[in-house]
């Protein structure tokens, strides 16, 4: 017999590619056709935004926080939001945390649809694109009716939110949900029942259960290989509890039990539309009259700040690619951070769909990547540039570099600004 000469080679799939959304690098070895490996390379779209941020006062922090990723813009400022007023002690209105869980969802609804299309625009399937996209603009219409902007909603604020639900309000979101209600199920026949997106999405980049969780998947990603995992769930955040959150899984929409293809991560979000719908009635019948803030002014915000902000605070919130996780340490008489670092879902995730690539073909990389609807904006924190020369970092590196630029800026700063824990497994916040 002879025997089999393997030729593999490297190619590499961006930063710059039709299929990719965002700048990012994945250096492919095949086999042939076949994935052998991936290796995943960021930091081709780093702003410095926590380099700023250490110059700014916690109020307009806000502003780079939900600059942070434009689809999932509430979503950082609400955990950022959250990490505050851990922080702080501050307690927050009722009527704000409903309002929260609104716009919240508005805007999940709107990310979600964003992602249907995107999968079926990159297996070619461009109806599938104009059918969610179109969808899509009614979310964006009360978006922008309720808080003045399409994206970029600049509704959260320090202890509440900056705008009220009224009454003309509440029509639109009820006017919204019939509409979805209509439209909702001709999107699911096509992306659960069409015979040529389920022959595309089928056992494509399987990631297991047992790897999901080695690997740290979150959010859909996660849910669609089996995990039960939500933060409003688990962390029983704000008034989510109250209206019966609970995780998505691929069997509460497909009826099979959860294989961990991109089939199932894609279940998982049409399982979550239906949701967000349903947590958005729930909380117009529930909530409370009352205020909407703890502080009347950003000034007298600001200013409390500079007395309560004195310790450290851990914000965790589900945005829609998966669990967000915002740390920020402040110190008395300062008005803003002394350090402010974030994880992204994207972060995990991407290390996650890099495992479950090997095996399959390489025109399965742009749906697999797109099947975990990956924002680099959120995810790239470091740049290094030497000489036009190579410099490869340790994670002890980055955090020592990180704890220096800290105490350069802050002389005050004694010891290692980093709480225990912060800084470890590949870097989560760093």
């Amino acid at each position: 017999m002879t025997k089999r000469v393997e030729y593999w080679v490297k190619i590499p799939f961006g930063p710059i590619h039709p299929g990719l959304e965002e700048p990012e690098k994945f250096i492919l070895t095949l086999d042939g056709e076949r994935i052998v490996s991936v290796d995943v390379k960021l930091g081709y779209n780093l702003r410095g935004i926590q380099w700023i941020a250490m110059r700014r006062n916690y109020v307009q922090v806000m502003y780079l926080a939900e600059r942070i990723c434009g689809i999932c813009s509430f979503s950082h400022n609400h955990t950022y939001v959250r990490a505050v007023e851990e922080m702080a002690g501050i307690e927050v209105p009722e009527r704000a945390e409903y309002i929260r869980v609104i716009i919240g969802e508005l805007e999940r609804i709107h990310s979600h649809l964003l992602n249907l299309g995107v999968v079926g625009h990159d297996i070619g399937y461009d109806t599938v694109l104009h059918l969610t996209w179109l969808a899509r603009e009614k979310v964006m219409d009360v978006l922008e009716a309720i808080t003045g902007n399409r994206v970029n909603y600049s509704m959260m604020t320090i202890g509440g939110v900056r705008r009220d639900i009224e009454e003309k309000h509440k029509r639109l979101l009820l006017e919204m949900i019939k509409y979805y209600q209509e439209v909702l199920p001709q999107i699911e026949d096509v992306f659960l029942h069409d015979s040529t997106i389920e022959a595309r999405l089928r056992n494509s980049a399987v990631v297991p259960r047992k790897l999901a969780i080695e690997m740290g998947a979150v959010g859909p990603t996660g849910r669609g290989s089996g995990i039960r995992e939500d933060a409003r769930w688990s962390e029983k955040l704000g008034v989510y509890p109250d209206l019966g959150i609970k995780p998505v899984m691929p069997e509460d929409v497909t009826g099979e039990r959860a294989r961990g293809d991109t089939y199932d991560r894609m279940a998982v979000r049409i399982g979550e539309l239906w949701q967000s719908l349903e947590l958005i009635e729930h909380a117009l019948d529930q909530m409370p009259e009352g205020k909407i803030k703890a502080f009347p002014k950003d000034n007298v915000l600001v200013a409390k700040l500079k007395i309560l902000g004195d310790g450290e605070g851990i914000g965790r919130y589900e945005a829609p690619r998966g669990e967000l996780v915002h740390y920020v340490k402040g110190k008395k008489g300062r008005d803003g951070p002394v350090r402010w670092k974030m994880r992204e879902p994207t972060f995990p995730n991407l290390f996650t769909i890099a495992r479950g690539l090997e095996g399959n073909q390489l025109a399965d990389v742009v749906v697999a990547i797109a099947s975990i609807d990956p924002c680099l904006s959120c995810t790239d924190r470091v740049a290094v540039i030497k000489d036009g020369k190579k410099l490869i970092l340790t994670e002890k590196d980055l955090l020592r570099l990180s704890i220096k630029k800290t105490k350069e800026i802050n002389p005050e700063v004694k010891g290692d600004p980093t709480p225990a824990g912060v800084g470890c497994s590949r870097g989560v916040l760093l």
